[in-house]
């Protein structure tokens, strides 16, 4: 059984895709287009904001933010951005790509989410922003961080790669730019979690702005990289937009130091006909989940506890004989993977924080494996990873 089927999963869909591939090829147009702007509409309305910009990947658009918040004199080289210890390095990279410094503070075991009874320890007077990351597609938004973020004027930036689609609770009223953002719906029939009164808002509409990444194996999945960024805030988004047109809003006229982050069109479309499913198959995945955390009972593997609502882009399990779990199952036919085997603050690249003792992230990243669970999945197969997990002894 492979870890992910991106094969399986983008065939359910695969008239849609080539239709919406060849129009891209018939109109001649392949940057900077309809189909851009068709996707930047669609997923602005999904998320719940007023903005989309769409740019390169995951990175990028983390980055972009940085920058330009720094543009807009929101901070400046040197100041301090909260980010948690056991993050995919690009969230860190971000910060210290923008000339800021990353202050690590470490996640709950029992949710891997940052912890928020160690952030206000960890606020200096350099500090400007929390960047909160969604893990595995797990909601890490508390009313206790907003509450933090209010009390001490930081901007909240989400990094959304992995939580495309997961709800959370309201935010407080002075977050994302206040009351909530009403959007034309003329292009795009709402879904099923934008009905009624509201109060399900997803990550990536919680804080001042979001960091999308849709590269392939994401619950929204690119076939290349891509990525996005969220925000109800104008000048932000402006600024954004120009950052990553080469600091540009006008063609040879450059405004900032930018980059050349953009979506391309191909990437575009293919985003709007998955994004048409999203909710299907998140369902499908938390669907799998549930029947792995009802059936695995082994007490030498442990599953977390959500704070909220999941969207499972990865089911990881910890054990203490990580590697010993991985080969078994590797041995009777389960592909798995590592999210992640070295924490950032043990990465060469950062090697002044080498000597940091971060016992909790050490744990997660010694003891996690993640299991295989995805839309193309079968309940069977579920319940026989859940049957060898339960053998393992």
């Amino acid at each position: 059984m492979n870890y992910l089927d991106l094969k399986s999963i983008n065939q359910r869909h695969d008239a849609e895709l080539r239709a919406a591939i060849g129009e891209v090829l018939d109109s001649g147009w392949y940057l900077k287009g309809e189909a851009t702007r068709r996707f930047e509409e669609h997923y602005a309305q999904f998320i719940g904001t007023r903005h989309c910009v769409a740019c390169g990947n995951g990175l990028d658009a983390l980055t972009l933010i940085l920058r330009a918040y720094i543009q807009m004199g929101v901070m400046q080289p040197c100041d301090e951005v909260i980010v948690p210890a056991n993050t995919f390095i690009a969230s860190i990279l971000a910060i210290t790509e923008s000339g800021l410094k990353p202050v690590l503070v470490e996640p709950r075991l029992d949710t891997a989410q940052i912890d928020d009874s160690l952030i206000e320890e960890a606020i200096t007077s350099r500090t400007r922003a929390l960047m909160l990351v969604h893990l595995y597609g797990i909601c890490a938004y508390t009313e206790r961080i907003a509450d933090i973020c209010q009390r001490h004027h930081l901007k909240l930036i989400e990094d959304n790669a992995q939580a495309h689609g997961c709800k959370g609770p309201s935010p407080s009223p002075s977050l994302n730019g206040g009351e909530q953002i009403v959007l034309p719906t003329s292009l795009y029939t709402p879904l099923p979690h934008r009905e009624g009164t509201g109060e399900s808002l997803l990550t990536g509409s919680l804080g001042d702005a979001a960091g999308h990444s849709f590269y392939p194996g994401k619950n929204l999945g690119a076939l290349g990289d891509a990525g996005a960024v969220t925000t109800n805030d104008d000048q932000l988004a402006d600024v954004v937009r120009a950052l990553g047109n080469y600091g540009s809003h006008q063609k040879y006229v450059h405004d900032y130091p930018g980059r050349n982050s953009r979506m391309d069109e191909l990437q575009a479309a293919i985003l709007d006909v998955k994004l048409r499913y999203l909710n299907e198959d998140n369902a499908r995945r938390k669907e799998i989940a549930d029947i792995y955390t009802h059936q695995i009972q082994n007490p030498l593997i442990r599953l977390l506890t959500p704070t909220a609502d999941s969207v499972w882009h990865i089911f990881p399990v910890f054990c203490p004989r990580r590697d010993e779990l991985r080969q078994y199952l590797l041995d009777n036919a389960v592909e798995t993977q590592i999210h992640y085997p070295i924490p950032p603050h043990k990465q060469r690249c950062y090697s002044e924080w080498a000597n940091l003792s971060l016992p909790i992230t050490e744990r997660i990243h010694a003891e996690e494996l993640s299991i295989p669970c995805h839309q193309a999945m079968t309940n069977e197969e579920a319940s026989h990873v859940a049957d060898l997990l339960n053998r393992f002894h």
